[in-house]
Formats: structure tokens, sequence, C-alpha cells
């Protein structure tokens, strides 16, 4: 496989953990270390094919646990079949290839990039720690401490609102985080270290972009 993708937008990794670095001016800085690529290219799609739209389709870890769908993809592309794949729109494909390997030197130090996960699942949770609620008073015969309290309208509306904090659900949810600084890239062992916490937990997939 050759190397291409230097005007690439973004890349697959997966997040090892978290770390301190001291920065220039002495400061201690939470860190958090990710192994980026290297991705190999599984599909180009053109603006002026049957796709409509320019795009490029990384994969990143080679496994056999794949549906056939995904296996077709990267047999067609006469590639071992991939855990992970991700698609990012780009300007223009004309120096993108199938087969070739984008690594983590697109990126660059001091570089301001998005890290997108899925943070970690707390399964079903109060009001007071999914919500952040006060909760009741500590007085003596105190009943809703941790309670949510009332929830609606009496006569009128007489319902609760969409979009009201209830309990449910925690976590488990795709987010992202932007302004992170790139502080350290190393291509030879495909690392990049970012200022700043990443969303989910250790060995979880993690997409970096690039911020325009």
């Amino acid at each position: 496989m050759t190397e291409t993708g230097e005007t690439m937008i973004g890349l697959i990794g997966r997040k090892i953990g978290m770390t301190q670095v001291y920065g220039e001016n002495g400061l201690l800085y939470p860190s958090t270390l990710i192994e980026l690529g290297p991705c190999p290219i599984i599909q180009v799609k053109s603006a002026n094919g049957k796709d409509g739209y320019n795009a490029v389709k990384l994969g990143f870890l080679e496994s056999e646990k794949v549906n056939k769908p995904e296996r077709g993809i990267t047999a067609k592309a006469g590639m071992p079949p991939v855990k992970v794949m991700r698609e990012f729109r780009v300007e223009g494909v004309e120096e993108y290839e199938v087969g070739s390997v984008v690594r983590a030197d697109i990126f660059a130090v001091g570089e301001k990039v998005t890290a997108t996960g899925t943070s970690k699942g707390r399964g079903f949770t109060g009001v007071i720690k999914r919500h952040r609620f006060h909760g009741g008073d500590d007085g003596h015969g105190c009943r809703s401490k941790r309670v949510p309290g009332s929830s609606g309208g009496s006569a009128s509306p007489s319902r609760v609102f969409k979009g009201k904090g209830m309990p449910g659900q925690h976590g488990n949810k795709r987010n992202s985080v932007k302004g992170l600084e790139v502080i350290m890239v190393d291509p030879e062992k495909n690392l990049v270290m970012l200022k700043g916490a990443v969303p989910g937990a250790s060995k979880g997939i993690v997409v970096l972009t690039k911020q325009p």
C-alpha cells in the first residue's frame, strides 16, 4: 500500500487512556493518548459518479467479525475486513486511491481538532446524576431529597413539556469535544496526544477531525 492523504480532514483511532504532561509554562495539564490509524482507504466516492458527492471511506482495525455487507465493501477493494469504517467528506478525490494508507502525520503539533466518541454508559439514572438537579432540602422530615419534584402543570397545560429532565438512560451516546490541542504526534508508533479529555472509555473508538 502507498501512503497519501495529506489533505485528509480526519482519521479513526482508539483511545488508550489519560495521563498528565507539563506545558512550557510549567503547568500540569490533563492529556489523552490516542492510537491513531494507520487507516487504509477502502472506498473513494466522487461527485461525478453514482454517489453524487466527494468522500473517502477509511478502515481501522482488521477483524473477521464483520457482517456480509461490510465484508463485501472490503472484498471489492481487495483488502481484509476491518472492524471500523468511517466516511469523510473531501473537496476533491484526485489525490486519493483505494489501498493507500493515511497515517497520524496528517495532524501537527499545536493544531486544533474535534474528537468524537461514545461516552461511557451509566445505565438508568435519576435526575440528580443525569441532569444535576439540586435536590430537596436537608431539613427535618424531607421526603424529596433525590426526586425530580413537580414535572408538569395542573389544569393548564395539563401535560409534561417535551425535553423535561427526567430519569432515564445516562451516557452511551455519541459526543464531540471541539478545540482540543494536539501536543504530540508520533507517526512511527501511530500515536497522538491531545490536551484535555476525550469522550469514551479506554479502547473506545475515537474519530479526530480537523477544525476549519
